[in-house]
């Protein structure tokens, strides 16, 4: 499929977040860059927006105190599309305002993890197709495992399971929309794109996401996101 076979009503852009550090990790290095296949964790993610067959900007959002760490490994390897490179907030709603001083009106905006390499080329296509006609549209899956809800006191209690999504990137949405939600000011209960949005007074319409679609945060999410690459080299996700 070439560039221009999918007609982009709005110019699409993808923000891609890569804020994050080796805390819960346990390594030296930020999870972003953290290996996987032999490329930086990081590099999987944005190789997915550039394998798109429309044009597509990209923002990356990195820690001012990375970017010369990542830059000299772009350099190094070869590993040179253009791209906006804004520096990260105190927190990501911070690192989300960073971005968006590069968003024209009239965009479509894609808000990622750059810590969630196997959102397939497939799956951000049917996206942003989707997103064409809905100012909000994030994708989300049902739980499998059984859920309880802790109180105050420690208490814990079943609930069902039937009530609940969990939220995954990337979150899509008209510039207009999220532009006027950055306008807010922040506040903890904003916990990804879509809360801020939902404040704001916009109406979220849900899509179905992907199980392959993991965020890679823990050293046991390295081991999972490592058994998925030797699965899916050969198969399309």
């Amino acid at each position: 499929m070439r560039k221009h076979e999918i007609i982009m009503d709005r110019k699409p852009y993808a923000i891609i977040l890569a804020g994050g550090d080796g805390k819960r990790m346990g390594t030296k290095v930020a999870k972003q860059f953290l290996e996987l296949d032999g490329k930086p964790i990081l590099r999987h993610t944005i190789e997915q927006f550039l394998s798109l067959p429309f044009e597509i900007e990209i923002i990356v959002v990195l820690p001012q105190e990375l970017k010369k760490y990542w830059k000299d490994y772009c350099t190094q390897n070869d590993f040179l599309p253009k791209y906006f490179l804004p520096s990260g907030g105190i927190t990501r709603f911070h690192s989300v305002q960073n971005a968006l001083k590069f968003i024209p009106d009239g965009s479509l905006v894609a808000v990622h993890d750059g810590v969630r390499p196997f959102v397939s080329k497939q799956f951000l296509i049917d996206l942003f197709e989707q997103a064409k006609s809905v100012p909000a549209l994030i994708p989300a899956i049902k739980p499998v495992e059984s859920i309880r809800e802790i109180d105050k006191n420690g208490n814990s209690f079943s609930v069902d399971r039937e009530k609940f999504l969990l939220v995954q990137t990337p979150q899509i949405f008209h510039s207009e929309v999220l532009v006027n939600a950055y306008k807010q000011a922040f506040s903890p209960k904003f916990t990804d794109d879509a809360s801020v949005v939902e404040a704001s007074g916009c109406n979220i319409r849900i899509c179905q996401g992907s199980r392959y679609n993991i965020k890679i945060t823990t050293p046991e999410d390295l081991e999972v996101a490592k058994s998925f690459m030797f699965i899916l080299k050969d198969k399309t996700i």
